[in-house]
């Protein structure tokens, strides 16, 4: 279904790529718990290392309902047609797996959430920047 989705947007091929399931197994050393960033209600984040060299972060989906399928659907034709300069870049997915992984580029600064909460880095933002990171999510939304 999302194959037949993305392939009516035109441009996404180039865009994204299909990852295999053994690179993306091998990128994360078999999903060890090491190389987890984060976890949420629907998903863990793992950072990887591609056969390139090149730092990716992956989004493992918990198992998933059909709504989950839809959003995932639409996170991925959303986040391939965008390329604001605040929002980490969608590089793939793999749909091999049980649950849908998805690929992204890895910021090395850390994250959006850690930079407005962490005590020593939020008074490092000021709220003009804020303000204008606000606009531009919007605006990518």
């Amino acid at each position: 279904m999302l194959q037949q989705l993305l392939s009516k947007h035109e441009g996404f091929a180039e865009a994204t790529k299909i990852f295999a399931t053994k690179d993306l197994k091998k990128a994360t050393n078999n999903y060890d718990e090491r190389r987890v960033l984060g976890r949420g209600g629907q998903r863990t984040v793992y950072k990887g290392i591609l056969a390139d060299n090149r730092v990716v972060i992956i989004k493992k989906s918990k198992i998933m309902d059909q709504s989950q399928v839809e959003q995932f659907i639409n996170e991925v034709i959303i986040l391939s047609q965008i390329n604001p300069r605040n929002v980490v870049k969608l590089l793939g997915y793999c749909l091999e797996t049980e649950v849908p992984l998805l690929v992204y580029e890895f910021v090395t600064n850390g994250t959006f959430y850690n930079h407005l909460h962490n005590q020593d880095q939020a008074s490092s933002i000021s709220w003009e920047t804020r303000l204008q990171i606000a606009i531009e999510t919007t605006r990518a939304l």
